[in-house]
């Protein structure tokens, strides 16, 4: 901001100003003058106490030019004319400003009461909203109501900014509901809520602090994507705390308002911080395997130390210079012991182990002076991934201690590198982006001057703010010659130019790697396609990380519409500090999960807002294990009472008129349940609607026992399964469930190599008739772990009876075969009984008399007229020794060579006779 330009906004608005103070009144004005009103003096101090957020929200739009001065000008003089009227009742009619003061977000509609027709209305007002967060932050009030009522109908889809705030006004407007129906694309309009979430009260689930209705694309599917870790260190408590939410939203999601979700998930493993830290590390591994001297480790710790103090003297961030001075203390108590050992000629073995605990203390300082001297030689491409590859497993290892469900689909950059060049190739032939010196970058000015776009629709505030746009351009990539290569400095990288030292991927403007905003863009898009419903992320990611995403997005697809509710989780802090890996400031989960149980964490998190900051600290975590007792003592209590014997009538019993209101209080919770699901999914104020539904089924269960009643079991345990169904309890369960199936793993193991059949038989007993009636499933796959589901009881016991039918059909057709089997070897059997000479006797059909000379006459033809040696002539004297039925066979084959006139050599006599010998 120059003093120039401060100077040129302020005399504009003094122009503005006068040009306003002979309009301002009101057809009605003047019989102001006849009613006791404010004096004037303190007329002007309220106006202007009005005026002033309004002013210098001008002046600072105004500087930046971030919207057309004409609409501004016109923005600012109907807002300052309906400031200055006066009402009939001679008070201050300031369409907005009480509201304002009520709700910082709200916004001010005064203008458009100068507009009469729908489209110049919708156009001023698109124009307005575009230049305001309304996704962070927005409010309604009773003013969005009064501008609603000057809408005949929906605005058109052009205008989205208006036709979006239009939806969510008449969602929150029942009685308006009969009016609004919404074609615009083709869905129910804001009236009607979703079919899946709708309840006997009619309530709706809304979404963001702006409370608007949750109405997906695509009936009842939910296509969501979510920002995930780039994996180069330990993930830390911070990163649970965005995936527990998530968590936590999407299976309320699928669970209780029976969404179909479909969960896109993205590991970032190509990224500045990977690079650096992955040469660092090289370089450091290669720095101790030379296993330098004592004395040549202290003199390259001093050396790293100089541009280390540098920078912590240049830091001026206070979580980051706290960070640096912690370092540097640590370095400097490791350095006085070795320097001392050294003065005063200790032992080699003293000394070597005191440079051993110096390079471990000042290894961040030394592997960041050992990259900034050598990264440049890192050229193997494999070192850049074994890092991320690593850590991502870490990673998933960490959610499922969590009992994070995984994502439907997991994206990695390294697998998206093709798509990501189709993506910057698009966003260039749509003119928004350019090359530069062999990378490409995103022009936000070109963009946010397009008809039907707009940059930094989440925090337009934000826009300008160096600092932030550095950050997410990455340490690697804001030197002085990368900073030069844009046209502006709110551009930011699609493409970038690989420099020495860092992975490369061949594209049309050379080698070089994505930008990180890219990513997700790519990855999301060829997934979820041009809109998806939920985009989620930590609350630090808005700008400039989801501001880029939206508009890089929409460039490439040409829509403005990519994401349709942001989800934003709020920090997780330790003592007020954010928890940051950069910042060195974080607990890992592990360390976490040795302090505090999976469903510990959990409670913590449902006991507060998703999407507000979370300081995670004993008391937070003492406050989750009492409510975790408090709600097992009263399963435990529920649990002994449904033990007691009672016969099937006993089980029903009178209701007194303990049981009616217990009953009735039941009710009312379970709807208070319900109406804080439905308000932006409200967990903390759920389970403080469970927790007094708990103590007033205490206070009844204690009610009876001090007069030796029975309390009423049907009752509780409705209530116990209601609850039981709330907070599935299958985190509880499956450790056990896993630690039964390994074991029976093993077993069946010992049983195969000891060939028990037994034991496996009732291995096999345990998964088909034990479980099943659990709601437990075992499937078993031949060399892969078993796998357990759980599911629904009664789906089990029934597809456990169309198994059994199955396999009984399998035993009748093996058994019919079987006997049809044995029955055809009988009828061999007794064929091989009947004497040759009777065998074709019975045969009647097919021959009309026989010669029964025949198999003698021609066993001797054979004899007589086929020439052999004595030694074939042996072995067919033996041959005509044989039964009845070779002499009908010799017989066939004589009136063969007979017919063909035909007398066969020695060596065919020889095979000849061979093959009838072995008959």
């Amino acid at each position: 901001m120059t003093l120039q330009s401060l100077t040129r906004a302020s005399s504009e608005l003094s122009v503005l100003l006068r040009q306003t103070a002979g309009k301002a009144k009101m057809p009605g004005a003047d019989c102001c003058k006849n009613q006791s009103s404010p004096t004037a003096p303190e007329e002007e101090a309220s106006s202007m106490a009005l005026l002033m957020p309004l002013v210098l929200s001008w002046v600072i739009s105004s500087i930046s030019g971030h919207r057309s001065k004409e609409t501004e000008r016109s923005v600012l003089l109907h807002t300052v004319e309906n400031l200055m009227c006066c009402s009939q009742d001679g008070r201050a009619h300031v369409f907005l400003a009480s509201q304002a003061a009520e709700h910082p977000g709200a916004f001010d509609y005064g203008f458009l009461l100068r507009i009469s027709e729908d489209a110049r209305r919708a156009d001023a007002l698109n124009e307005y909203l575009s230049s305001r967060s309304y996704l962070a932050g927005y409010v309604p009030s009773q003013v969005d109501s009064e501008a609603f009522a000057l809408f005949h109908g929906p605005p058109h889809q052009q205008h989205v900014h208006a036709l979006r705030w239009y939806r969510h006004i008449a969602a929150l407007q029942p009685h308006m509901n009969s009016q609004a129906t919404d074609t615009s694309r083709g869905t129910p309009g804001p009236g009607l809520a979703p079919t899946a979430v709708a309840r006997a009260n009619e309530q709706r689930l809304l979404f963001d602090v702006f409370q608007e209705v949750f109405v997906p694309q695509h009936g009842n599917r939910v296509l969501w994507y979510c920002c995930g870790p780039t994996v180069y260190d330990a993930s830390h408590m911070g990163h649970a705390r965005s995936y527990i939410s998530f968590d936590i939203l999407r299976r309320i999601l699928m669970n209780y308002f029976k969404f179909d979700v479909f969960y896109c998930m993205n590991i970032t493993d190509i990224d500045d911080k990977i690079i650096k830290r992955a040469r660092q590390n090289h370089l450091l591994e290669q720095y101790r395997a030379k296993k330098p001297s004592a004395s040549q480790i202290l003199q390259d710790v001093l050396t790293a130390r100089e541009p280390f103090q540098a920078k912590l003297a240049e830091t001026t961030d206070p979580d980051k210079k706290q960070m640096l001075e912690r370092l540097d203390t640590a370095v400097t108590a490791a350095l006085s012991p070795l320097q001392g050992a050294i003065k005063s000629g200790a032992a080699d073995a003293t000394i070597q182990s005191q440079a051993q605990v110096l390079l471990e203390e000042a290894k961040d300082l030394v592997s960041d002076w050992l990259d900034s001297q050598f990264g440049c030689q890192v050229t193997e491409n494999s070192i850049f991934s074994l890092l991320p590859k690593y850590w991502e497993g870490e990673y998933h290892k960490d959610m499922d201690a969590l009992n994070v469900l995984p994502p439907d689909v997991l994206t990695r950059v390294s697998e998206y590198v093709p798509e990501i060049v189709e993506f910057v190739k698009r966003i260039v032939d749509n003119g928004y982006g350019y090359e530069s010196n062999g990378s490409v970058y995103f022009d936000t000015a070109k963009f946010d001057a397009s008809s039907g776009h707009s940059y930094a629709k989440l925090v337009p505030e934000a826009v300008g703010d160096q600092k932030a746009l550095q950050e997410g351009e990455g340490d690697l990539s804001i030197s002085a010659d990368r900073l030069s290569e844009k046209r502006s400095q709110n551009d930011f990288a699609l493409w970038k130019a690989s420099k020495p030292g860092e992975p490369s991927w061949d594209s049309p403007w050379g080698k070089g790697r994505p930008g990180w905003h890219i990513e997700c863009s790519a990855m999301a898009g060829s997934i979820l396609g041009a809109s998806m419903d939920i985009h989620g992320g930590g609350f630090d990611l808005r700008f400039p990380h989801h501001d880029n995403e939206l508009a890089q997005s929409e460039a490439y697809f040409e829509n403005n519409h990519w994401v349709r509710y942001f989800l934003h989780t709020g920090h997780l802090t330790i003592a007020g500090c954010k928890m940051s890996k950069s910042l060195k400031n974080f607990i890992t989960i592990k360390d976490a999960l040795a302090k505090h149980t999976a469903r510990q964490l959990r409670l913590a998190f449902l006991m507060h807002s998703w999407k507000d900051t979370l300081d995670y600290s004993s008391n937070t975590m003492e406050s989750a294990i009492q409510y975790e007792k408090f709600m097992n003592e009263f399963f435990l209590n529920v649990k002994d009472i449904l033990r007691t014997p009672t016969d099937i009538t006993g089980q029903f019993e009178k209701w007194e008129a303990e049981e009616i209101e217990l009953n009735k209080s039941f009710y009312e919770k379970k709807e208070a349940v319900h109406e804080a699901l439905c308000d932006n999914i409200d967990t903390r104020s759920a389970l403080e609607e469970i927790r007094a539904l708990v103590s007033q089924s205490n206070a009844y269960m204690a009610a009876r026992k001090s007069a030796k009643l029975l309390p009423n079991r049907m009752l509780l345990q409705s209530i116990a399964q209601y609850l039981t169904d709330m907070f599935k309890l299958e985190s509880t369960v499956m450790p056990y469930l896993n630690v039964l199936s390994d074991f029976r793993e093993g077993v069946r193991k010992i049983a195969r190599e000891q060939k028990v059949t037994e034991v496996l038989q009732l291995c096999d007993a345990v998964r088909d008739d034990i479980l099943p009636d659990l709601g437990v499933r075992l499937e078993d796959h031949e060399g892969l772990r078993t796998v357990v589901k759980l599911v629904d009881r009664e789906t089990l016991l029934k597809e456990r009876e169309e198994k059994k039918k199955v396999e009984e059909e399998k035993r009748k057709k093996k058994e019919e075969a079987a006997r049809k089997k044995q029955e055809q070897e009988m009828a061999k059997l007794a064929k091989m009984k009947i004497p040759p000479s009777e065998m074709f006797r019975s045969e009647t059909d097919k021959y009309s008399s026989f010669d029964d000379t025949l198999g003698k006459t021609s066993a001797m033809h054979i004899v007589q007229s086929v020439s052999l040696s004595g030694k074939v002539g042996g072995a067919l004297s033996y041959f005509i020794t044989l039964r009845e039925t070779r002499r009908v066979v010799s017989s066939l084959l004589c009136r063969v060579c007979q017919h063909f006139r035909f007398t066969p050599a020695a060596r065919w006599t020889e095979e000849l006779s061979s093959a009838l010998m072995a008959l």
